[in-house]
């Protein structure tokens, strides 16, 4: 009997984001693991950034495609679309956040979670 190992929903759905950022190039791919955190909003945030709007824009449709593809699971919510300078994917318990790559230096959003565990992730 070969047994298989389960994989929390949300840890699923955070290689999904991961794959579909890779898929458009997205640079300085990083997901933060939050559960063990006592004040944490989700399970996981995945991070990453691209050089231009255009490019923030197609890694975030990329990362939708994927996810909804895998499980027919649509965003909570999202922001940032207009503008593609900073985009805000919401699944609840994954929240992937896509910056052009300046914004990501000026929030830096890591140094908030610095008690995650982080994992990072190369470009496909």
């Amino acid at each position: 009997m070969v047994k298989k190992k389960i994989v929390p929903l949300s840890t699923y759905l955070s290689e999904i984001a991961v794959h579909g950022i890779q898929e458009k190039k997205g640079h300085d791919i990083v997901r933060l693991d939050l559960r063990e955190l006592n004040s944490s909003v989700s399970d996981y945030f995945i991070i990453c950034n691209a050089d231009s709007a255009t490019q923030v824009r197609a890694i975030a449709d990329s990362v939708e495609k994927e996810i909804y593809k895998s499980t027919e699971a649509e965003p909570w919510k999202k922001e940032g679309m207009d503008h593609a300078d900073w985009i805000i994917l919401d699944y609840f318990d994954v929240v992937i956040h896509i910056f052009k790559t300046e914004k990501r230096d000026f929030y830096g959003i890591e140094d908030l979670w610095g008690d995650a565990q982080t994992t990072t992730y190369q470009s496909a």
